[in-house]
């Protein structure tokens, strides 16, 4: 099926490894011009040369950008406009997990997970939304955790955070309609940089690929395995192509089947 990317212009944000990688790279495998962005600029240098090795240098723009600075996200919105004038689709995919109980975590600890959950959304979709609504086809995915439907006790911070984020990509479908459709990814567990550190500090005698095995089925995963990035990087690219023309307000899980709610 042709996604009807071929042309169009995105933009992804932690695009420097994991699912924002796999992203860009599905993305420009389907003929989009990719701009990418991260905090860290040797890990976006590195990012950037293997995207424009494989798929030409004038294709791909990769620029630092710490998503919960106003200022940086207004930057990259100029730094896309004069690149390539327009910007078609937003993926909003920076953020990560924090582990701790409702006992364990601080007022400071809530402040810094709420700001970045909701911020890392706010601020780029804010800076891009003149350059969306100027596009014929323009879309915002958000990618976010299954938590936000299924939380633990163990991430009760992330948690609820990330509730929160899916009621805000909620209202945003329906306050930026019908100009720019807003869907979203709610994630399992995937296979990331995250997951490589802690199997690196646990200092297992067993493989990383049993011990993922041993995960999956501690966790229940009806699939039997974690999920790989450039699985949610398929379903960013359909929500956010115009093949999904008629989706707005919706989110799909990808989780191998974990999930208990309907």
């Amino acid at each position: 099926m042709d996604l009807g990317l071929s042309g169009r212009v995105a933009v992804v944000t932690g695009g420097s490894s994991g699912i924002g990688l796999a992203t860009a790279q599905v993305l420009l495998a389907e003929g989009a011009d990719v701009a990418l962005c991260g905090r860290s600029p040797e890990r976006l240098s590195a990012a950037g040369r293997e995207l424009a090795d494989k798929h030409g240098n004038e294709r791909v723009l990769a620029t630092r950008c710490d998503v919960l600075s106003a200022d940086d996200c207004k930057e990259l919105a100029a730094a896309v406009s004069r690149w390539r004038g327009r910007c078609d689709l937003l993926v909003n995919n920076a953020g990560q997990a924090r582990m701790s109980t409702f006992a364990e975590t601080t007022d400071a600890a809530w402040t810094e997970e709420l700001n970045l959950k909701f911020f890392s959304q706010i601020f780029p979709i804010r800076a891009f939304r003149a350059l969306l609504e100027a596009s014929d086809a323009p879309a915002i995915v958000g990618v976010n955790s299954l938590l936000a439907y299924q939380p633990e006790p163990h991430m009760v911070c992330t948690s609820a955070a990330r509730a929160g984020v899916q009621n805000l990509l909620k209202s945003l479908a329906g306050e930026l309609a019908p100009k720019i459709r807003v869907n979203s990814i709610v994630l399992g567990l995937v296979d990331s940089g995250q997951w490589r550190r802690r199997y690196e500090s646990l200092g297992l005698s067993m493989s990383r690929a049993d011990w993922l095995a041993s995960v999956a089925k501690e966790k229940g995963i009806p699939l039997g395995r974690l999920g790989e990035p450039v699985e949610a990087a398929r379903a960013i690219a359909f929500l956010g192509s115009p093949a999904a023309s008629y989706v707005t307000g919706a989110q799909l899980e990808i989780s191998g089947g974990v999930s208990r709610f309907i």
